[in-house]
This record gives C-alpha cells, structure tokens and sequence, in this order.
C-alpha cells in the first residue's frame, strides 16, 4: 500500500491560507454589517444594538485570529516550546459558545510547539463532531515532552466528520481542498511528532486519539 501523498509547499500555504480566512469572514461580515448599521441608526436602541454587535464580533474575530496564529501558523522559533495554559485560553475564545463547552483535564505544561498545534487542531476536528453543539474534553495520554492527547466529543447526532480518517493519514480519497486541508494538516502535524491520530466512534461518543 503507498504511504501517505504530500503537497507542493505552495499548495500547502495556500490552501492554510483560505482556512485561516474561512474562519475570519463570518465575524469580520458582522463588523461591517454593525457599522451599517451604526451610520444609519436613528434611535438609541438601534445604535446600542449596532454597538454590541460590533463588540461582540471584534472579540470572535480578535480570538479566531489568536487561534489560528497557533494552529496554523509559526507561532515562535524553530524548536520553540509553548505553555498549555495559553493554548487552553485560545482553545476555549474559538470553540465555546452558548452551544459548546470545553473541558480541559490537562496540567499546565510546556510542550514542543508542533505538539501544541497538534492539540489544537485535534480539537477543531473533535468540534466538527459535535456540530449541534455539545461537550469537548480534552486529556492527557502520559506526561511530559512526551505526552499526547485524547479528545472527546459529545452531543446531539455526534458523527465522525467525513472522510476525516482517510484526511488523517494522509491518504484522501479525493482531492485536498479548502474544507479538506484542515485534518490533512492535523495528520502532517502529528507525523512530525511521530505520532498517528485516529478518530473512531465509542458508542454515541467520537474520540479523536493521538499515539
């Protein structure tokens, strides 16, 4: 059986490039819709309306950016080491919401970066789950430098994103596009730590494990 496809570093950077933008355009679209909405208020009401609004979609949008830095981006020099109690604040300002809550079960810690990005992107692909909303819990496997993660996911009609193991190993079934490169780079990221993710379903939970 052949080994997993690789992707022209341009393909890669573009195609990061329209995930990281995918995640901006809905807060930003609300930014300048509050600001419509602001120049053309004629009462309080709707100004203060405009104003949350706004508010609102600047701290998504400020917090969507923080995420992504980390996720997808450098985010600090080779060899760098990042402290798990920053990643869970930018873990929990992109995934929670009124619909979804996050559990974090892990110690405050330094890790390799590549390892943090990995946890981070297991916990896009756990969310993506769960797309009713529900819960994530996030835990450790070991400890130390060495320490990987297992993530799971509950919530109405909880199903395993689709085509996400293939995505993961590095072996689509179709072409990697915009919707399809963000588990295909969870699995780049974890054979970088020499590691494999899998995601499965345990009864009516979906875990997504990296080994």
């Amino acid at each position: 059986m052949s080994g997993p496809i690789t992707l022209d570093a341009l393909d890669l950077a573009a195609l990061l490039c329209s995930r990281v933008c995918h995640d901006l355009i809905s807060p930003v679209g609300a930014i300048v819709n509050g600001l419509e909405v602001l120049e053309e208020a004629k009462d309080e009401e709707t100004k203060t309306f405009a104003l949350d609004l706004i508010r609102k979609s600047a701290r998504n949008a400020s917090a969507r950016l923080q995420f992504c830095r980390l996720a997808f981006g450098a985010a600090g020099s080779a060899g760098a080491q990042i402290d798990l109690g920053d990643a869970e604040g930018m873990a929990r300002g992109f995934l929670e919401d009124e619909k979804t809550k996050l559990n974090w079960n892990l110690p405050r810690a330094l890790l390799p970066k590549n390892r943090v990005k990995l946890l981070l992107n297991m916990l896009v692909i756990a969310g993506q789950a769960i797309p009713r909303g529900g819960s994530l819990t996030a835990a450790a496997i070991g400890e130390g430098e060495s320490m990987t993660f297992r993530i799971t996911a509950d919530g109405p009609s909880a199903r395993i994103p689709p085509h996400a193991p293939n995505l993961l190993q590095g072996t689509p079934d179709g072409p990697v596009d915009a919707h399809a490169i963000q588990p295909f780079y969870t699995g780049l990221l974890a054979r970088s730590c020499g590691l494999a993710v899998t995601v499965a379903a345990e009864g009516e939970t979906i875990v997504v494990t990296a080994r």
